[in-house]
């Protein structure tokens, strides 16, 4: 007999980064009553069972996962899929078995409710034909900053001014990329360098420039938009995207919004591609308030081997403590190894992992700043923390991330793009122990206050995720 309990269908783009928020939006749906059906890539959920056991996704009876291909032939579980041909092969291939799926879920022998709603990523726009031929609405969820998601949404005006694609490569380094865009509503004035950086190429038939624009433009067609972001933090872009896609509703920083669920069988449930490393936490808990400096560069950055150890020397010669989470694929074409007289160097005041519960380290006391690559997760996780950056964008839409975090919210310093050691330490040593790194911590935590009111229960964020129930999924 089928559950009586309204059926929504999640499915995030097949990227860490953007799993992640979509989890977590779909346990406080499924706490609000919902029947969630959570669809992960083949390999993706392959890999996830292999780093964290067998039944590590076996859900509950209203809260399941499924799964379609992503199209790419199978590859080595351990290391990432090449970026550009996983999304040149969602968008070719995926519509088709997601159809199946849809279908499968409506059929009336799947002991499962009628789907009556779709939540789909801002990159998986080949939900829309599917949706749209079944009379299902498909609400679209966008894990990025509302600000690089306007960025990328005037790539196709960009483009049409003869801005981008570049001329040349050689836009890439000779001060092309500060050429000033200030005629975006709501953004501030931004330079093309501090654009999502799928646009510095001179291919106007670049694989992640097209995609980028053509995805977030299907935006328009989408029932709602939801961002995991909220009014305060991005207020004047959100009020301009509120006139071009209408409804919108923000609902973040979902980070603090989830942990307002009740506790149960879910919570333990996860997304992870990499084995959580939890004693890094019993390190951090013997360490005084303030003098850890948290690394990490998230699921996808990589590092050649000369930044990494231009990195570590920083780190080295800062003289501070730090945890270090090194993914095993973070350097190009080989391991992350330090040499002999660096760890020599560091033995006793650091802490070196492959990957660590991100959350749990950012609201440890030990923190006292984050080394980050400024993607959305993690920036929002460390605005929830009270915790400025130090932030080394590297792609997406990092750079845009960083730039408001440095320059409009005050609570971050840049990294050149061309890391050297001494840049490293300078900085280090500012943000954790000089004045300007003071003033950041108490922008961060004024920051944190105001994440930490509008994510409570009858906090602006819970009133727009009724709003949008209301409104769209239960209309």
């Amino acid at each position: 007999m089928a559950s009586t309990k309204s059926h929504i269908v999640c499915i995030p783009a097949p990227f860490q980064g953007n799993m992640i928020p979509m989890l977590k939006l779909a346990k406080v749906l499924h706490s609000k009553g919902f029947f969630i059906t959570f669809v992960n890539s083949d390999f993706n959920h392959n890999r996830i069972l292999k780093c964290n056991g067998p039944s590590a996704l076996d859900g509950l009876p209203d809260f399941r996962f499924a799964t379609i291909p992503d199209g790419l032939p199978s590859s080595d579980t351990e290391k990432n899929q090449d970026f550009p041909s996983l999304c040149a092969s969602i968008r070719r291939t995926c519509s088709t078995p997601f159809t199946g799926l849809l279908s499968a879920l409506n059929n009336s022998s799947s002991g499962v409710p009628p789907v009556g709603c779709v939540i789909s990523d801002i990159m998986t726009s080949f939900t829309l034909d599917t949706t749209t031929r079944m009379k299902i609405p498909n609400v679209f969820f966008c894990p990025i900053s509302a600000c690089a998601f306007m960025g990328c949404f005037y790539y196709k005006e960009l483009m049409e001014k003869g801005i981008i694609p570049l001329r040349s490569e050689e836009d890439v380094t000779n001060g092309y990329l500060d050429t000033i865009i200030d005629w975006i509503p709501g953004m501030t004035t931004l330079r093309l360098k501090d654009f999502p950086n799928s646009l510095r190429t001179s291919n106007k038939d670049d694989i992640m420039l097209n995609f980028v624009k053509d995805e977030v433009q299907a935006s328009l067609e989408a029932t709602a938009i939801i961002f995991n972001t909220f009014h305060e933090l991005e207020g004047p872009v959100i009020d301009a995207l509120s006139s071009i896609l209408s409804p919108l509703y923000t609902v973040g920083p979902l980070s603090l919004l989830s942990q307002h669920n009740p506790n149960g069988p879910l919570t333990s449930i996860g997304v992870n591609m990499w084995k959580e490393d939890l004693s890094c936490i019993k390190w951090l808990s013997e360490k005084e308030p303030g003098s850890i400096l948290y690394v990490n560069f998230g699921s996808i950055t990589v590092l050649t081997s000369e930044q990494l150890l231009e990195f570590a020397w920083g780190l080295a010669n800062s003289g501070y403590e730090f945890l270090w989470g090194i993914r095993p694929d973070l350097v190009i074409g080989e391991g992350a190894l330090l040499p002999e007289e660096l760890s020599s160097k560091i033995n006793g005041r650091s802490f070196l992992t492959s990957w660590c519960p991100q959350d749990q380290v950012l609201s440890n006391a030990a923190i006292g700043a984050f080394l980050t690559h400024c993607g959305w997760n993690s920036t929002t996780e460390s605005i929830c923390a009270g915790i400025p950056m130090i932030c080394w964008p590297f792609f997406a839409d990092q750079q845009t991330n960083c730039k408001y975090v440095c320059s409009e919210w005050g609570i971050g310093v840049e990294i050149n793009e061309n890391v050297k050691r001494n840049e490293v330490e300078m900085l280090i040593k500012e943000v954790m122990g000089g004045p300007k790194g003071k003033e950041m911590k108490r922008k961060a935590l004024e920051w944190k206050e105001r994440a930490t009111k509008v994510a409570k229960p009858g906090g602006d964020s819970w009133k727009s995720l009724e709003r949008v129930i209301k409104e769209i999924i239960e209309k």
